[in-house]
């Protein structure tokens, strides 16, 4: 018996022939699509490229903005550097022809204003010389025979006469006995001093002196051979001590 072979109708596609050519249809296919889209990419870059020339590239924006922020920086940091005080001790030491020829500071109002020290004087002493600088010509003692009752200081005529120490007039003119125009005074203590042969009596009766004051002026009147004060102690009305050691016990040296 004969076996039927199968019948290939005219119409069925021969896949035996046709599959080869159509795979290879599809892989080249492929390639063209591929090709087209580096195309593509490549004609994008160029894009890029030319868009760059027209405006600036984002990064060269960031770099001027973060100099121009620097810029800045710099500015206000010299600013606070310059208003920050300097060391005095940092500073150069200025040459001496720029310290001659810098002008002098004017005195402000607070040093104009400034006021002045009051002088100050050394208080008087209790008892002191009634004819400073004079010279000595007689002493306390015997002359010619007779008690010569105080000491004789010579200076010209006019020369002030001081009282010795503060107290109260009791007798100021003549005092008859050779002594000429004098004055008593009574310091309170129980003596008294005697200023003889005055030129011009400076005080009155009753009238409060205080050392160093001038009471009148030298001379010769009474029993006088030339100007000169005569000058006496009393240990109460007329009774005369030397006035030397009395006078120096009360810190004044009247030279005998």
């Amino acid at each position: 018996m004969q076996e039927d072979s199968p019948v290939q109708n005219e119409n069925t596609p021969d896949t035996s022939q046709t599959a080869p050519s159509q795979r290879t249809g599809r892989r080249n296919r492929l390639i063209v699509l591929a090709a087209a889209a580096l195309v593509a990419l490549g004609l994008g870059g160029v894009a890029v490229a030319t868009s760059g020339t027209d405006h600036p590239a984002p990064a060269a924006v960031s770099l001027d903005a973060q100099a121009r922020a620097e810029a800045a920086s710099r500015a206000d940091r010299s600013v606070r550097e310059s208003s920050t005080p300097v060391d005095p001790s940092l500073s150069p030491t200025p040459s001496p022809s720029a310290v001659s020829a810098s002008p002098t500071p004017t005195k402000t109002a607070a040093a104009k204003a400034k006021p002045k020290p009051k002088k100050t004087t050394r208080p008087t002493p209790a008892w002191v010389d009634p004819m400073p600088g004079a010279a000595v010509t007689s002493c306390y003692g015997q002359r010619w025979g007779t008690l010569h009752a105080g000491i004789d200081l010579a200076l010209p005529s006019g020369t002030p006469i001081r009282a010795a120490a503060a107290g109260t007039v009791t007798q100021a003119g003549d005092a008859s006995d050779g002594y000429g125009n004098s004055v008593f005074i009574d310091h309170g203590n129980g003596y008294l001093t005697h200023y003889a042969h005055q030129s011009r009596i400076a005080v009155t009766v009753g009238q409060k002196v205080k050392a160093g004051q001038v009471i009148g002026y030298e001379g010769a009147t009474g029993d006088a051979t030339g100007p000169h004060l005569h000058f006496e102690v009393h240990q109460g009305m007329w009774n005369q001590i030397d006035p030397a050691p009395f006078m120096r016990a009360h810190g004044v040296d009247l030279g005998c």
